[in-house]
């Protein structure tokens, strides 16, 4: 029975410290899986991942990004105006924000080259309707969309390639872009050509045409695009006469283009009036280019034509595939892997969580853990004892304790005589040998069958006890907890 109680008491223990130990396998190996997981992931994306080199700067692909720095792109200039006290600013949003409050303050607004985002007809519509207001819009581009050049009273505008660029040359070699070209001079002096003696495009520029809408309508297109040559040659193109009162007024607006520059194939720069604005079109990114802008006047053409009203310039940025990115966290991390590698850390913890409240196996009983003292099986036994007036047990269960601990302190075996018992303990403490081997055989008689009342059993098991003490037998602190939660 004692077996059984030290039994009752240390397996719960053994079964709580197994069970963490599992838990923590199971944790351990979880955990490792998922730093697993993760260097995979991380090595997968890293050899995945493919820089993309930067492309040499081509006449057939140019970059007019104000955030290039080659030969092709206008950080020269941009640089240039923001140092010179110009008010610029790289616009990243779509055109129709120019109708709204951020656009109130733009008053010159840039489009050079052909855009890497196309401009679509609800966009060109947008920016269209902000000239309409009184924006200055600049185009600066070899083949501006047709729908970005609306039609100025009776007057269509278009352009027309006179040399494609090829493979072979160099954006980077002003020589090469320049080749048997000569410098251009004003037609006439206007505020676009102020203080501009000569202006060097590249051999690559297109010309500018444009002709009464009417008259194309009549077929009479090829005497007028050589009348028109002849007027690009004799100054500035002239709008129809008109009798009215309006026309003849002083704060009547001529809808007729003005031609700024031009060669003997067409017009190179022209700016004509839309609504309360006014559209600027000059037909060679070239001249305003990092490797062109230093070449005869054209720093000052350019300055000219971008700061003909006062107010913040803006360049487009958001067609060069610059668009603003409201997540600056995105944006630092744009074109790395690392984004991708959030993206699966984010999924592989969403199906954690998600199985983790999923039953995968039959559902198991919760453990049930005895919360019930060992005494209450000791005391449960005392009262069948009690009850069955079994004192023989009762007293068994005690003096085989009491045997041991005295022939321990004898020093002699358990199975030794009561007699040599007695006697060893007499000599070795003030214990009359006669009165401890008589109480000793009372109990083995006890044990044996012997007949005994209950008042009898409680005296012998006093007198056992009084032993112990006299001696200085201590139980052990088990036994010594017991017998003070009994009392």
């Amino acid at each position: 029975m004692s077996f059984c109680r030290d039994f009752i008491r240390v397996y719960p223990c053994l079964s709580v410290a197994d069970h963490s130990g599992k838990v923590m396998r199971k944790r351990l190996g979880v955990i490792l899986t998922i730093l697993l997981g993760v260097a995979v992931l991380i090595a997968i994306n890293s050899v995945a991942f493919v820089r993309e080199e930067q492309r040499e700067d081509s006449e057939l692909a140019p970059n007019r990004s104000s955030y290039n720095a080659r030969a092709t792109g206008t950080r020269a200039l941009y640089d240039f105006l923001s140092e010179s006290g110009y008010k610029v600013m790289r616009w990243r949003e779509a055109p129709d924000r120019l109708l709204g409050l951020s656009g109130q303050k733009v008053k010159t607004f840039v489009l050079i080259g052909r855009p890497r985002v196309s401009i679509d007809q609800e966009e060109a519509n947008s920016l269209l309707l902000w000239v309409e207001r009184g924006g200055h819009l600049v185009m600066i581009d070899r083949r501006p969309e047709d729908y970005l050049l609306p039609a100025s009273g009776e007057w269509n505008v278009t352009t027309e390639f006179l040399e494609y660029p090829g493979f072979s040359v160099d954006p980077a070699d002003p020589d090469a872009m320049t080749k048997d070209v000569k410098a251009v001079h004003p037609v006439q002096p206007t505020r676009l050509t102020r203080d501009v003696e000569s202006v060097m495009p590249s051999r690559f520029f297109s010309a500018i045409k444009f002709f009464p809408a009417a008259k194309l309508a009549e077929g009479k297109k090829a005497d007028q695009e050589v009348g028109t040559r002849q007027e690009y040659e004799g100054g500035p193109a002239a709008a129809p006469a008109d009798d009215s009162p309006a026309a003849n007024s002083p704060a009547a607006v001529s809808p007729a283009p003005v031609v700024h520059l031009a060669t003997a194939n067409g017009a190179l720069l022209i700016d004509y009036p839309h609504g309360q604005g006014r559209i600027a079109l000059l037909t060679d990114p070239f001249i305003v280019a990092n490797s062109g802008i230093g070449l005869k006047d054209n720093l000052q053409l350019t300055i000219n034509l971008l700061a003909d009203s006062d107010g913040l310039i803006a360049f487009d940025e958001f067609h060069q595939g610059r668009a603003t990115t409201h997540n600056a966290f995105v944006s630092y991390f744009s074109g790395t892997p690392v984004l991708a590698i959030c993206g699966q850390l984010a999924l592989i913890v969403l199906l954690m969580v998600w199985t983790r409240g999923r039953r995968f196996a039959r559902p198991l009983p919760l453990r049930e853990i005895d919360r019930r003292s060992t005494l209450e099986f000791v005391a449960s036994m005392a009262e069948l004892q009690q009850r069955a007036r079994a004192f023989d047990l009762a007293i068994e269960n005690i003096y085989s304790r009491t045997r041991r601990v005295l022939a321990r302190y004898a020093g002699v075996d358990y199975n030794s005589p009561r007699a040599e018992i007695a006697s060893r303990v007499a000599a070795r403490s003030t214990v009359d040998a006669d009165q401890l081997e008589t109480l000793m055989r009372q109990s083995e008689e006890a044990i044996n069958g012997g007949k005994i009342s209950e008042r009898q059993s409680v005296q012998l098991v006093q007198r056992l006890r009084e032993v112990e003490s006299t001696l200085g037998l201590r139980m052990r602190s088990r036994e010594a907890r017991q017998t003070a939660q009994n009392i």
